[in-house]
């Protein structure tokens, strides 16, 4: 069971918005190798249409990723299930730190299993548009903030859990001090034509453990805020 279910007027929809829709792609989910059950029924019952424009409404529950505006995009539900899943592998962190909230649909996705969700967005407009969403969805659970990703939220440090929703060349140094000692940070890494989704975890004496997961494809991790 989820810790921060949506309430049900979330859930409505019809046609290629319905409830239907959202079990087609949660059976692609698990058909494509995401086995966390939470996490494919927190994504069935999370209405993705509501973080797009409403010209792509009919592609919302298309395992695809989307724009959104000012050069971003709603991340490929897949990579979505996988990174969340990649998270929450090892047990439930309590506290998780998001590096780019952008239309907010991993916030909402996240806050639905963790305690606390941390976000942050550097271009204001899309992080007003997040807001919104998360008011309407009544979820109380996150906590977001205008300024530039790469310096994380250190005021609010240390995280159990960090994800990355856009891909640099390496982690930034002050996102990666934020992280707990035996927490998991989940990132793209690479260049625009070579991306590499890895996980850190730290083994509880200062070093880190580093594993690549998968090929991904991200908009690219900038600094400064718009």
């Amino acid at each position: 069971m989820n810790i921060h279910p949506l309430p049900p007027s979330a859930f409505k929809g019809e046609g290629m918005t319905s409830q239907r829709a959202r079990d087609r792609l949660a059976a692609k989910l698990r058909e494509e190798g995401i086995r966390d059950q939470r996490v494919i029924d927190v994504i069935r019952n999370t209405p993705r249409h509501h973080f797009i424009d409403q010209a792509l409404h009919s592609r919302a529950y298309e395992n695809t990723a989307l724009p959104i505006g000012h050069g971003q995009t709603i991340s490929q539900p897949w990579v979505v299930a996988r990174m969340t899943e990649a998270l929450l592998e090892f047990g439930v962190p309590r506290k998780v730190l998001e590096i780019g909230t952008g239309s907010g649909y991993q916030a909402v996705v996240l806050a639905q299993l963790v305690p606390q969700v941390y976000t942050v967005e550097r271009i204001e407009e899309l992080l007003r548009q997040a807001r919104r969403r998360f008011r309407q969805l009544g979820l109380t659970n996150i906590r977001s903030r205008h300024d530039d990703g790469k310096l994380g939220w250190p005021d609010e440090a240390p995280f159990d859990a960090i994800i990355l929703t856009a891909a640099g060349d390496a982690i930034p140094s002050q996102v990666l001090d934020q992280l707990s000692p035996t927490g998991v940070l989940v990132a793209p890494v690479g260049s625009p034509s070579s991306q590499t989704l890895i996980r850190i975890r730290g083994d509880g004496q200062g070093d880190y453990v580093q594993e690549e997961l998968c090929a991904v494809s991200f908009v690219p991790l900038l600094g400064g805020i718009g």
